[in-house]
């Protein structure tokens, strides 16, 4: 069985330093081939080349942009009345993505919009997100890019997001029905959403494009104490061959350097 290939989320991963060139660095010294973040927007793309050139780091995914977050944002994939908004960011997102050479984008959903309830809404929202998603599939195929929509609780995490499960996802993507626009399976998300984790693994594999993980409850390192059995689910995934990247989206209980041991085992492990 082929090992798994894991990225370091610098969204995450060594915010000890205060840019994410910087942390392409460090990323690479700890030992990763591959990056992923979420919003770079902030960072001189010409920086991000330089550092990612020096190093050879590949960067593997991105968020679009959040929209406007000071007014609560996070996202505007699936927003009503912010189409245009959508676009605009996914071009932004483009820019960076096709400038780094990042063949994945995370095409945020967004939140449900203030004063309005679930229910009310949730039809409409799932309307808007299947022709931006549509849109956007149309897009990134002429630049060779895969589209993910990811799932994100609504109990620890965003409790106004509006796409929260993984069965939510999937009926989404079967409506959209375009090959480049996949599911990103966040296992902490899906864990506290849901649990149930091996059946929907297997369910859902053949969708799943892209995964993250972290510990449940504290959103900490792998082997930190906590609900999920990661040897076990790292296992289940060789077992699956699986092909794509996993992101390191977690929080550190201390420093970056000190939370990689599970990583450096599982590296030393594949090598024996």
């Amino acid at each position: 069985m082929a090992p798994l290939k894991f990225c370091a989320n610098l969204s995450w991963l060594f915010t000890e330093l205060p840019d994410f060139s910087q942390r392409i660095f460090a990323a690479a010294a700890a030992g990763f081939q591959a990056v992923e973040a979420a919003w770079l927007y902030e960072s001189d793309l010409q920086e991000l080349q330089r550092a990612q050139e020096a190093t050879g780091v590949e960067v593997v995914l991105i968020n679009t942009p959040p929209g406007d977050a000071k007014a609560g944002d996070s996202g505007l994939g699936a927003v009503p009345e912010r189409e245009t908004d959508f676009r605009e960011g996914l071009q932004l997102a483009l820019k960076y993505a096709t400038g780094l050479g990042c063949k994945r984008i995370h095409l945020m959903a967004g939140r449900v919009p203030v004063g309005s309830h679930r229910r009310e809404v949730a039809q409409e929202m799932e309307d808007v997100f299947v022709q931006n998603l549509k849109y956007a599939a149309d897009v990134l195929l002429k630049h060779g890019i895969t589209g993910f929509i990811e799932p994100i609780n609504t109990r620890l995490t965003d409790p106004t997001y509006f796409l929260d499960s993984p069965h939510q996802a999937v009926a989404i993507l079967e409506k959209v029905g375009k090959p480049n626009i996949k599911l990103q399976m966040d296992v902490f998300h899906w864990q506290i959403m849901d649990g149930n984790l091996t059946q929907n693994i297997h369910n859902y594999f053949s969708k799943i494009g892209h995964i993250q993980i972290a510990q449940v409850p504290g959103r900490n390192e792998p082997h930190s104490a906590g609900e999920l059995n990661y040897s076990y689910l790292f296992s289940t995934l060789e077992k699956l061959n699986y092909q794509g990247y996993i992101g390191c989206e977690y929080k550190p209980l201390w420093s970056t350097e000190d939370s990689l041991g599970w990583l450096k085992d599982y590296w030393t492990s594949k090598k024996q």
